[in-house]
């Protein structure tokens, strides 16, 4: 086996070594780094339905003509903003960032959402019970 082989197989042992353990210890309550990467995951397959969202959103809130000028610009600002949160959640997975805490309200350091809501599709956006059945959902 080569040197350079050998080195990559010990860098690989390494990172297992160092970051595996603490990938699955998190609480239940907090998000830790396997959320995180599957909110990434989602966020970069997902995203483009920002393009439907926003201006069902804006056409609750201000009506049909703002939702089709306004509401689709929107978006797409946040296809955008979604796929590069997305990207930087998945390359990141395995730190916490600065200012992304569960609580909106913290500050610090932790492995919550970068943007809200953390997901793209959520409870509000769950048009013919297709992400969330009915019968799963306790009321």
């Amino acid at each position: 086996m080569s040197l350079t082989k050998r080195v990559i197989v010990a860098g690989i042992v390494l990172f297992a070594v160092a970051f595996v353990p603490n990938t699955f210890a998190q609480s239940s309550e907090s998000s830790g780094p396997l959320e995180k990467l599957g909110r990434g995951v989602a966020n970069i397959a997902f995203g483009p339905l920002e393009i439907l969202i926003r201006p069902y959103d804006v056409n609750h809130d201000k009506g049909a003509i703002p939702a089709l000028t306004y509401g689709v610009f929107k978006g797409i600002a946040c296809v955008v903003a979604r796929e590069c949160v997305g990207v930087t959640d998945v390359l990141t997975f395995y730190m916490p960032l600065p200012g992304a805490t569960d609580d909106p309200e913290d500050s610090g350091w932790g492995y919550g959402p970068l943007m809200r809501p953390a997901w793209v599709v959520d409870m509000e956006h769950n048009a013919f019970n297709f992400f969330y059945p009915n019968d799963a959902i306790t009321r």
